[in-house]
């Protein structure tokens, strides 16, 4: 059964910063790609950004680029999501997904490609 656990959203002001972060197991982190996904009521799933564990290779949404950044924590079996200069247009419910299997870097943002999901949390900019 896999497990992704998000913290770390939260209401902030335009201009200001938040870093999620989503806690999984040590098989479903190693050599794998993990992402960031935000959606809002009424509107599809759109991917923000993913990351491939096994050499820290990035994706980024163009909507974020410069503004967000993922990481990760292989002792922690963690990846984060530490975005700046928020936008009121940045509030969403924010997903971490996991793929099942191997997916190509141009398809990493592809809601699609993902098979596990945590089960969010709300960022809010105001």
């Amino acid at each position: 059964h896999v497990q992704l656990v998000e913290s770390g959203g939260g209401s902030v002001q335009s201009g200001g910063s938040l870093t999620l972060s989503c806690a999984t197991d040590a098989v479903t982190f190693g050599g794998n790609c993990l992402g960031w996904f935000r959606q809002i009521p009424g509107k599809e799933r759109e991917g923000v950004a993913a990351i491939y564990t096994a050499n820290e290779r990035t994706s980024y949404d163009d909507s974020v680029k410069g503004r967000f950044t993922i990481s990760q924590d292989s002792a922690k079996n963690t990846i984060y999501l530490q975005m700046d200069n928020l936008k009121p247009e940045d509030t969403a419910m924010y997903y971490c997904a996991s793929v099942k299997g191997v997916v190509a870097p141009h398809t990493a943002l592809r809601a699609s490609a993902y098979a596990y999901w945590g089960q969010g949390t709300q960022v809010t900019v105001s």
